[in-house]
Formats: C-alpha cells, structure tokens, sequence
C-alpha cells in the first residue's frame, strides 16, 4: 500500500521526496518507501471563464447577459499543464494508493490548489495536511507526526473558494458590463480596481498640487540657529528679521526628554517587499520570487505571511539561527538577544514571521545570486535589529525671545544606539544633531536673515509606498486590534500590482509607479462602489471571517451576488456621453525588450521601439490569435523561453549550461521547425542563430510549463 503525497512545486516536493525516502524518479513524480511524491505546477484546474458556461454567455458582450451568476460552479483542466493533471489523477486513483497527504503551500491559495485537483479527480480517498513553515529537513518530519485530517481545514478552502468566486463574480460581469456600457474594453477587478483609483488619486493630488512658498526668520547663535514659527507674509518676515538682526536673543526654556525608539518587528512578506523596493529598488513581485526561491532552497521560512512574530515552540531555534547569522554576516552583536520580543502565541495565525533557517550554517551564501543574496541580508538583520535593545536618544528643545518673538531649536542626542547599530538603512527622518549645553537664562548675539521655505507636494507611490497603502486601506474604520486585512492579501499584492502593469493601466518610472491614460480613463468612468477601497477591504475582512470560522461562506457570497445584481440594474445601459479614446489593447508584451506589442495600420509592433515587429513573415500573415498565443499566452513557447532566459539573467540564477545559449544563439537552425515557430524567429531575427539546445526545448513533447520547469530547474 502507498501514500500518495502531493506537493505544489517540483522543489518542494522534492524536498520532501528526500524526507521520506521516495528516490525513484517517474515522469510526473517520484516513488519509493511507501511513498508517491508528485506536484502540481500552480493551478492545474480553475473556475471556466463564462464562455464556457453556456447560456450565451459565449456570445457578444450585452447587457441582456448580465448579471452572470452561475447556479452550479463549473471547472476546467488548464490547457498547458494537463498532462501533469492527468498523473496526478491517475496516482489519486491508484488501486494501491490508501491516502493522501497534501502538502500544497499552507495558504488559501494553496489549499484551494489540491482540493479543485482533488475534486476534479473525483477522487474520495481519506487526506491529511502537511503544515510546514520551513522546508528543512527537521520540519517536514517534524510536520509529519503533527498532520491534522482534511477536514480540519474546510474553512480555510472556504475562504480561498469565496475569493476566487467573489472576484469571477466582480470582474467578469464589471468587465462586460462596462465594457458595453462605455463601448470599449474595460478590465475590471476587485482588488486592481481600487488600487488603480488609489494611484491615479495620487497622481491627481502630485500634479494639482500647488506650492505654497513661506518664511522664518532664523537667528544664528553661532553653535546652533533658532527658528521662528511658519510666516506667510515675507514683509513681515523681513520686519521681524530687521528687528532680531545683532539683538540679544535670551534662551527662556531647555527641556529634555529621554525617548525610545522600540525595536522593529520581524518580516512579514508586506513589509519585507517594502523595505525591499526601498533600499533595492526590487518590485513587489521580485522580492516575492527572490524569498520564495530561499524558501525551496530551504533558506529562510515560508514567505506569504501575514505574521510578524513567532510562536513560542520556536523560541530555540530562532535563538540558534541569530547566533548563526551573526557569525554568517558579521554583526559582531554586542548585546544579549532577546528572543522574547519576537514571540507572541496571538499574533501568528496561519504562519509565522519570516527568518533565515540553520541551513544558512552549511551554505556558501557568498555564492548566492544578487536578489536572493540581499533578501536574505535583510531577513537575517531584521532577526537581529528586532531582538536587540531599545533605541534610546535624548530630545532637546531650546526656546529663545528676541525682540518679543519666539523661536525654537531641535537637536537630539544618541544616548544607547541599540538596535540601530546594526540597521542598514540610514535614518533620514531622524537626522536632527545635537545642541550645545545651553542654560536658561543666557544670552546669545543674534545674527538674523530670512529663510525661504516652499510647501512640499505629496509624492507619487512607489511599491513601498503603495503596499503600505494597500495593506492600510479602510483600517481608520477598525480598532487598533481588529483583525484586518486591507486590499488583498500578502499572498496577492504583488499579482495586482503586476497585473495593471500588464494590462497598461500603470507604468513605472524608475522606483515610482504613475498611472497611464489608460489607467485614468478607466476610474474616471466607473462608478465608485467598483473602486471603493473601504469596500474591497470589507469584504478582504470578511474572507478573513470566513477563514476563522465566523462568517459562514454563504452569508459572503450572497452579498456579493446581490452587489453584483445590483452593480448591472444601476449601470446596464448605454453612456454616450463618455467617449473612450481610441487605443488599442496590447496584444502581449515584446520578447526583445518587454515593452507593449500592439497592432497598427501595418500589422504589429513594440511600443519600445526596439525594431521588433510582425507584418507578413514567410509571406504568412499571422492571425490576431496566432500572434497572442506567441507573445502572450502559454502556447508562445518561443516568448516564454526567451523571456525566462532573460529573467534568469538577470537575476543572475541562469544556469550555466544556458548561458551560451542566451547570450549568443551561435548554432545552425534546426529544420525543419513548424510554420508558426519559424514565423516567430523571422520576426526576432533569429532564423539562422537558433540553438539545437533550445529547439530541444520547445519542439519536444514537453508543453511551456514544463519547458519553462526544465529552465528553472
């Protein structure tokens, strides 16, 4: 008899593979011990799109299809990773096969990911959970002796089915529905939407701003300057500033106040993106692949976490890995770790905070490449900075009278550095210095002139910025300890902010990100409820709900049902008085340089203008759909390797038997190749480079998702 055992990645199951003795490879899996080890490679089954439905539904847009609401959810086998669906079903219903263990991610998401397999499959064999937070050897086994029955986690799938329908619900009817409403094709969602009018209200108040330009009369004491309060008028900061010029100023008030600067938390994965994106540069969705590249690499903890604390059964151990990281990155800790600081029972939920793991103790992290090197400089610091002592500084504010008039002084003064000592990141906000030892009572010859101030404009998000907003969004409505949620979830920022980059709503501009014309046409036509970031937290708060136990399923849906229902009665006509501007959807995104591919007069081309372009190739004239499935969908194998390769590169994790093949694309073609493929080649101008290495990548059995596992690998 065996235990099938089913896994999220191929890494992970790997990992686990080596656990519990399953060595012998299979196509799909790995088998050995009494045990089947096989993965799934993301979703392999999803809810149908409408067209799959029926109903016409299938037919073209209008009002009179609306709202869709379909009485019994449909699924459907994704097309480019069927036949690793096919194994798993198969191993499912093995004869031999008495019960189940899935170890899919232990999120909503993942859980979400095995049970629409598992039903798919029509499968009724008897399932436990692995609930693993590390995949360290000790843990997995670890996990093994604790694993709870399927069952034990239904509210968790509950919530994760919820969000999948709630945002079907959303975006495929707000999709249609203004789409038609406004006669051009609008993409709505549930979380984008909002984020979207979050950005572009942004945008909004940057440009709109207007500088206001005030003054101070300063007085210079020779060790430090005194200050007047905000003046608007520059008469009569001139009449001040001639008035105070060579007077005595006398210092009438030095208070001192010790204050503390506590310790920061661990990592959840919202504030290590943040802090990623601000002392890297690195996007919401690079920090998200660099830390969940350490995580199979059995480096650091698992990464979509909401926690910023541990429990208590880890106290040990994540005493053992701080002493770890400070022999690994050189901190030369000179205080006592205080792991106390860092547990807390009620603060972790589903996973803990993120931190390194022991295996950094036998792993050459020198050697790591550059993304995944500094992430987990970052993780390791933060364990430290978080059980270090309190920042301890001493305020003091100097309060002068010259001629009548008030002025002040700031500085402050370092009294235990603390945590400080082994932050990375300079403390600009703080940057006041220290006073001299002044007394009450003395005088000072005042040297006076006008300073010259300008009103500062907001500044445009960045991914830091836009994070912290996102995960903030609707919580002034909360107390302090209300569970809340904000836009999203850690686990789906990155996705939303990636998603209105790809669909050309929102463009980046260095760390900055601003939103496009497109981007503000759209929240300019949708109604508010659709972009209401207080309502998308609420219903976030209410999945929370859900997951917990409280908020039974139906409750939530039917109130989504009936915003939907009531979203198509209030907007199901025509608007003519809006006309959408005539721009055209891109149909993927440029091979060569990422830049938008859309059509022209002459057939399609790079917005980045790199030369990329595709009229008649072979004298073939491509079809629209023929030239999405090449650029944009699973089926463009040649875009999708290219586009991989280039993505390994330069995150420096190309392996070094694809180097060459990247860099130079030296060998003969191979011939003969299928019409579309040679097609593709033409248009990139590589007919005559291609390698024998990679046309065995993309004219094998394999389909894109496994060439593209096969690269990653």
């Amino acid at each position: 008899m065996s235990i099938l055992i089913v896994g999220e990645k191929p890494s992970v199951s790997r990992a686990i593979s080596s656990v519990v003795g399953a060595d012998k490879v299979q196509k799909g899996y790995t088998e050995g011990n009494g045990y089947i080890v096989s993965w799934c490679v993301g979703h392999l089954v999803g809810l149908k799109y409408p067209n799959g439905y029926g109903n016409g539904w299938e037919q073209k847009w209008s009002f009179s299809q609306l709202p869709m609401i379909p009485e019994k959810w449909l699924f459907k086998v994704t097309d480019s990773t069927k036949a690793q669906y096919n194994i798993i079903k198969d191993l499912m219903n093995r004869g031999d096969v008495t019960e189940i263990i899935c170890a899919t991610d232990a999120d909503r998401e993942g859980e979400c990911i095995f049970r629409y397999v598992y039903n798919m499959a029509r499968c009724r064999k008897p399932v436990k959970r692995l609930w693993v937070s590390s995949l360290e050897e000790s843990a997995i086994r670890k996990a093994l002796t604790n694993m709870k029955p399927m069952s034990a986690y239904d509210c968790l799938f509950d919530a994760g089915y919820a969000r999948a329908k709630a945002d079907w619900l959303v975006g495929m009817n707000g999709s249609r529905l203004f789409s038609v409403r406004y006669g051009g094709k609008l993409n709505i969602g549930r979380v984008q939407t909002p984020t979207l009018a979050m950005i572009v209200q942004r945008d909004h108040d940057v440009e709109h701003f207007v500088k206001q330009k005030y003054f101070t009369a300063d007085l210079n004491c020779g060790d430090f300057i005194l200050s007047s309060a905000r003046i608007d008028d520059e008469a009569n900061a001139d009449t001040l500033v001639s008035a105070c010029d060579s007077k005595t100023v006398t210092i009438c008030s030095v208070k001192r106040e010790v204050k503390t600067e506590k310790a920061p938390k661990l990592y959840d994965l919202t504030t290590l993106q943040r802090e990623a994106n601000k002392a890297y540069g690195y996007t919401a969705q690079q920090t998200l692949d660099y830390t969940q590249s350490l995580y199979e690499g059995k480096l650091v903890t698992y990464p979509r976490t909401d926690s910023q604390y541990l429990s208590d059964d880890m106290a040990q151990t994540a005493f053992d890995v701080l002493w770890l990281c400070d022999n690994i990155f050189g901190f030369a800790i000179s205080h006592t770790p205080d792991i106390s600081k860092v547990i807390n029972n009620s603060k972790v939920s589903g996973h803990h905070a993120i931190i390194p793991t022991s295996k950094i103790a036998s792993t050459d992290t020198s050697s790591l490449p550059t993304g995944e090197k500094n992430i987990l400089t970052l993780i390791a610091t933060k364990l430290i900075c978080a059980t270090a002592p309190a920042h301890k500084y001493e305020a003091v504010k100097l309060t002068g009278i010259c001629n009548g008039a008030e002025f002040t002084a700031n500085g402050r003064t370092v009294l235990d550095i603390g945590w400080k000592a082994y932050a990375k990141q300079s403390d600009k906000k703080n940057d006041e210095k220290a006073l001299p030892a002044v007394s009450e009572g003395q005088n000072f010859t005042a040297k006076a002139s006008k300073g010259e101030h300008f009103t500062s404009p907001p500044k445009p998000y960045t991914e830091d910025t836009l994070l912290s907003a996102m995960e903030r969004a609707g919580n002034e409505d909360y107390a302090e300890d209300t569970e809340k949620k904000g836009l999203g979830t850690p686990a789906t920022r990155a996705a939303t902010i990636e998603a209105l980059v790809k669909n050309g709503y929102v463009e980046r501009d260095g760390k900055k990100l601003r939103s496009t014309d497109k981007g503000r046409e759209l929240i300019t036509v949708v109604p508010d409820e659709v972009k209401s970031a207080k309502l998308t937290a609420e219903w976030e708060s209410k999945l929370q709900q859900i997951e917990h136990g409280s908020l039974p399923e139906s409750v939530f849906m039917s109130g989504i049902q009936q915003f939907v229902a009531e979203m198509c009665r209030k907007y199901g006509s025509a608007d003519k008085s809006v006309t959408l501007s005539d721009s055209h959807e891109p149909a993927g995104r440029c091979p060569k340089c990422g830049a938008e591919v859309i059509r022209g007069k002459f057939g399609y081309y790079c917005k980045g203008k790199c030369g990329m372009n595709i009229a008649k190739v072979y004298g073939v004239e491509l079809s629209d759909a023929q030239v999405e499935r090449l650029l944009y969908s699973s089926e463009g194998w040649f875009s999708a390797v290219y586009l991989n390769l280039r993505t390994l590169s330069e995150r420096g994790v190309l392996p070094s038997r694809h180097s060459d093949i990247y860099a130079t694309f030296t060998a003969a073609m191979i011939d003969p190749l299928p019409e579309q493929q040679r097609a593709f080649l033409a248009v990139m101008g590589l007919a005559d480079e291609f390698t024998v290495e990679m046309a065995q990548y993309v004219t094998g059995d394999g389909d894109a998702g496994q060439i593209l596992s096969a690269l990653t690998e």
